[in-house]
């Protein structure tokens, strides 16, 4: 069986799709000739929705300082918006995987790309705090569906060999939405004067309904899962994920990526406040200084994808948290002045708190069965994605005391709660998935 870019069930499939008749199964693009052609443009619109995802999320923390001034924030109404975002995203990503097992990954797919790209650019007309809470709650709707659909639409047609690495490469589409962000914000602001930069930077947060054309044109759902899916006759559901043989593997997984969770956002929100205004960076001088975090987040996921495959995915994750939290501490205890060292600190800090995720999509996606994998990896990263979102919060409200480089160390707190959960989960490397 195949599927028709609708994930709708027909008659022929792709031979050429298989990933088991793909000859060649060495060379560093192994894992992309290994996809086949439809799992080639299954990558590119997963790719591009989680890239343009990013793009819209960092919007608003790049923005943030700007916007503080306008409506005259305070840290902790600054540190809310981060906070309502990812809570709403966790709602809006659980949904998100149910939908994903009732109507197929790639309508899915669409719904959360259209959906945060909408609110994305109403944010840009808010006309007071309030609205702007309210319009950047609801773009999390969209936000935190996407990756977990795109993830187990790509894992799905993966092989077991490769699949760490495919959803690395996945996952490094983040890092190449934020640098596209920064490249954004960096001229917006360079030209245009903050109160309406801050607009502007939204406004271009309608270039993800382009991507929805691509994928709705040629993009289908892989035909074994999909047709696993319907004869297993099982719609996805949260109750499923709660039963007595997956419940064990729903709560650590969750408690695995409230840690992961907590200490990115915590950092991802607060660093460029943290450049501009206790390291009193220019914008320019900002941009900077992210290019190099970025570059090193975006070396960070193909090489964590490519050691999740080597390593394991438990061995990665443990590795990377620890490495992660060492780099925390470093960056925020810098001397002022000393800035060079820094800019030096900022490209493994990068690395680290980037290759952690590489293993994620592979390791969610193979913790659960074909027919309720959609509810498990979106509600499991979705959850921990809410509960982690207090940490960005819990800076906010610190730094009025602490400074923002001092509460930041509630980052790799979060870490050592993602080892933890570790002890909890199996080892999934090289399972075969339906």
């Amino acid at each position: 069986m195949s599927t028709t870019p609708q994930g709708n069930p027909t008659a022929a499939a792709d031979p050429a799709s298989a990933p088991a008749q793909v000859a060649d199964d060495s060379g560093a693009f192994a894992w992309l000739r290994a996809l086949g052609p439809r799992g080639r443009r299954a990558f590119g619109g997963a790719f591009g929705g989680y890239a343009l995802d990013s793009y819209d999320y960092f919007t608003l923390p790049l923005s943030m300082v700007a916007i503080s001034a306008y409506f005259a924030l305070d840290s902790g109404q600054t540190g809310l918006f981060t906070t309502v975002t990812l809570v709403v995203s966790a709602v809006g990503g659980a949904l998100a995987g149910v939908l994903a097992d009732r109507v197929g990954r790639v309508r899915a797919l669409m719904l959360t790309v259209i959906t945060y790209a909408v609110f994305t650019v109403a944010c840009g007309f808010a006309p007071n705090y309030e609205t702007l809470l309210l319009f950047r709650a609801l773009q999390g709707l969209g936000f935190g569906g996407e990756w977990a659909v795109g993830a187990i639409l790509v894992a799905e047609y993966a092989t077991a060999k490769h699949r760490g690495r495919t959803l690395g490469a996945i996952q490094s589409a983040w890092a190449v939405g934020w640098g596209l962000a920064v490249i954004v914000y960096t001229l917006v602001f360079q030209f245009l004067d903050e109160s309406l930069a801050w607009r502007v930077m939204f406004f271009t947060g309608a270039l993800p309904a382009l991507l929805v054309i691509y994928v709705r044109r040629n993009v289908s759902d892989a035909p074994e899962a999909a047709e696993a899916r319907r004869q297993s006759g099982e719609k996805g559901s949260f109750a499923a994920v709660f039963k007595p043989g997956l419940l064990r593997t729903t709560l650590f997984a969750v408690l695995l990526s409230t840690g992961v969770q907590g200490g990115y956002y915590t950092l991802s929100t607060w660093i460029p406040t943290y450049l501009k205004t206790e390291r009193g960076l220019s914008v320019v001088g900002t941009g900077g200084y992210l290019a190099v975090l970025i570059s090193g987040a975006f070396i960070g996921y193909l090489t964590g994808g490519w050691l999740t495959d080597v390593l394991g995915r438990k061995k990665n994750i443990a590795l990377f948290a620890f490495l992660s939290a060492l780099c925390i501490l470093s960056f925020s205890t810098i001397p002022e002045g000393a800035n060079t060292t820094l800019l030096v600190v900022s490209f493994p800090l990068g690395f680290c708190m980037s290759a952690i995720f590489s293993g994620f999509g592979s390791f969610l996606s193979e913790l659960y069965p074909t027919a309720v994998r959609g509810t498990g990896q979106g509600f499991t990263y979705n959850a921990g994605r809410g509960i982690g979102a207090v940490f960005p919060t819990l800076v906010g409200f610190l730094a009025e005391s602490w400074g923002v480089g001092g509460a930041l160390v509630f980052g790799a707190l979060a870490y050592g709660i993602a080892v933890l959960a570790l002890l909890g989960l199996p080892e999934t490397r090289g399972k075969e998935l339906a």
